[in-house]
């Protein structure tokens, strides 16, 4: 994987290039919003990789639970963190696409609302797992990321059950009803290319994960034996003296 992973690297960067040139230049105009409208192209796929993110959180927790497997432990750390930074990419292009559309850089709205409980959720998970040292913090951090998820249905469907000024989703198209086709195809490109960059991210935060648990339980190992050491020698110092 050390030897492919360089190459991805670069076959994502051509494929980012690529995709912003075409939700730069080659994408048509939206009539209404003008080109502000262009900031759809990162703020859907990043709010989509979010999404999917959490997803494998809840199912790595859940298993976790089931299981206390180390490596769904580090599935579920690697995926909130990735996916807490997707997330904000929503939460900072939202507000730079509503300022000339709405007028005003945020409201309480119900999709703007439950998005942000989703992200300080997943900020609260992992302060937890950063700063808290008792050896119940996997377990709490993963009833936590299943609490999580629970907002997740709520995001998503807000925009149906509630009255919203977020806009519906307009994904088909081509008879006025939708997005136009070339619109369809420049967001699957660049959904196609924020998720080769997150699976790159990805990949690297497991296997640093993977190597800081390692590093952890060798730690645990030298320390046992140092103590192990320390109370021998004790025990021979007082025989001596005895």
């Amino acid at each position: 994987m050390k030897r492919v992973f360089p190459i991805l690297a670069v076959l994502t960067a051509a494929l980012l290039s690529y995709a912003l040139y075409e939700a730069l230049v080659a994408a048509p105009t939206e009539q209404t919003m003008g080109d502000v409208q262009r900031i759809f192209y990162y703020h859907v796929p990043s709010a989509w990789t979010a999404f999917l993110l959490f997803t494998v959180n809840l199912v790595a927790s859940v298993v976790y639970l089931i299981s206390r497997n180390a490596k769904a432990d580090a599935l579920a750390v690697v995926s909130a963190e990735v996916g807490v930074v997707f997330c904000t990419v929503v939460l900072v292009t939202g507000p730079i696409w509503a300022r000339p559309v709405w007028g005003i850089w945020w409201t309480w709205d119900i999709r703007l609302t439950t998005t942000l409980v989703l992200w300080l959720i997943y900020v609260s998970y992992l302060i937890l797992r950063r700063f808290s040292s008792s050896g119940q913090t996997p377990r709490l951090a993963a009833a936590l990321g299943v609490f999580g998820a629970l907002d997740m249905p709520l995001v998503y469907f807000s925009i149906w059950f509630f009255r919203t000024q977020h806009p519906q989703p307009v994904i088909a198209g081509g008879n006025g009803s939708g997005l136009d086709p070339l619109m369809g195809k420049v967001l699957l490109l660049c959904v196609v290319a924020v998720f080769c960059v997150m699976v790159l991210v990805y990949i690297d935060r497991y296997r640093l994960e993977l190597l800081r648990n390692e590093c952890d339980e060798l730690k645990f190992e030298i320390e046992s034996r140092n103590a192990q050491a320390a109370s021998l020698v004790t025990a021979a110092t007082r025989r001596t003296d005895g």
